[in-house]
């Protein structure tokens, strides 16, 4: 083995727990927060566009108008480094959580709008039928059949946001981005480092997508039934 090869593979070794330490203590609870703050508003935001109230309806469409419009890196850049100048400060971590719901937010609440479209409205002719209000309806027949249509485009959008997690390194939240361009700085081997950083993003997704086809298949076996 030469000295250069046996150089990269101490470097590989040395830095692989460090980058896995930060996607965990980091990534993984910025994706967690982000998607479910972001899920919490997409419903609410699926729901006023789909609400009788013209001005609830306007608003949502607004909200989700300007962030699906607007790069998320952009709107990092706002929360973190513009709202300062008018005197809102927010911490790193923070900040970086409130840009990635807003982003999950208004994607999200688009799937979920979808998905409460696409239910027949003869159920909701059903269920009325039976004397439940609309919000009866709604809660008892309506979601649990939309939430297993938007089951596949909210998994994607999750597996999505482990990898925008890495532009959180622009708002100085270490996390395994950051961490990588940290360690890259010392030993001066970026390719390396980089490739080993994607290693362990594709590591995270994967499990992901195996999780994403057993919820997949959980709801097909509920719906043959």
């Amino acid at each position: 083995m030469s000295d250069r090869t046996e150089r990269l593979l101490h470097i590989f070794l040395d830095s692989f727990l460090p980058l896995l330490h930060a996607g965990v203590a980091f990534t993984v609870p910025l994706t967690l927060l982000s998607f479910t703050f972001g899920l919490i508003l997409a419903m609410v935001t699926a729901l006023a566009r789909l609400s009788d109230f013209p001005v609830l309806a306007a608003i949502a469409k607004f909200y989700v108008w300007i962030i699906r419009g607007t790069p998320l890196l952009v709107q990092l850049f706002i929360i973190f480094y513009g709202l300062p100048s008018i005197g809102v400060t927010i911490d790193a971590f923070p900040a970086a959580v409130i840009g990635f719901s807003l982003s999950v937010g208004a994607y999200a609440a688009e799937i979920i709008r979808a998905a409460i479209i696409s239910i027949p409205k003869g159920q909701w002719e059903a269920a009325y039928s039976l004397g439940q209000t609309r919000l009866q309806a709604l809660r008892r027949i309506i979601l649990p059949q939309a939430a297993r249509v938007s089951v596949p485009p909210l998994s994607n959008s999750f597996i999505s946001l482990v990898k925008d997690t890495s532009l959180a390194s622009v708002v100085t939240v270490t996390e395994l981005f950051q961490k990588g361009q940290q360690i890259t700085a010392v030993v001066y081997e970026p390719l390396l480092l980089y490739c080993e950083v994607a290693l362990i993003y594709l590591l995270f997704c994967s499990v992901l997508s195996v999780l994403q086809r057993r919820l997949e298949h959980h709801y097909d076996r509920y719906h043959a039934r």
